[in-house]
């Protein structure tokens, strides 16, 4: 087989795998926006540690979550992969969070719950949105 014969089955390999990298940078960099406005919020040091001592509940879930729900199979779809994500990030990272003494108040988790729900969700129902208006312009 040629090498121009393979570019295009390669080429169409690798988009699911793009996709799904693409998705999971996505969803831990909100991750992370969502810890960075906590911790401004509160007024806590603007640092790369701090940051990442309060995201790491959160991106254990959000990994776990990732690998259980097999949301690499289908990244940017809004009930398959962004609600097990969302569930999931919220609930093992206060599982997390309360398992090794930091706060589990109420009023945070409320908070988390709404702000990871609209960032892990919100993405992918814009994203729908907006694969669906190309696709009724391209027509």
């Amino acid at each position: 087989m040629s090498s121009s014969a393979r570019e295009p089955a390669e080429r169409s390999a690798s988009k699911p795998l793009r996709s799904a990298a693409l998705a999971l940078g996505i969803d831990l960099a909100l991750v992370l926006l969502f810890a960075g406005i906590g911790r401004s919020s509160h007024e806590r040091a603007a640092t790369v540690l701090g940051l990442l001592d309060t995201a790491w509940p959160f991106i254990i879930g959000l990994g776990v979550s990732w690998l259980a729900a097999r949301v690499a199979r289908h990244p940017m779809a809004i009930i398959r992969a962004g609600l097990p994500i969302w569930v999931g990030s919220v609930v093992i990272g206060m599982l997390v969070r309360a398992a090794t003494g930091a706060g589990t108040a109420i009023p945070f988790v409320i908070v988390a719950t709404i702000t990871l729900g609209v960032f892990l969700i919100g993405w992918r129902a814009i994203a729908a949105l907006v694969m669906r208006l190309r696709t009724r312009t391209a027509a």
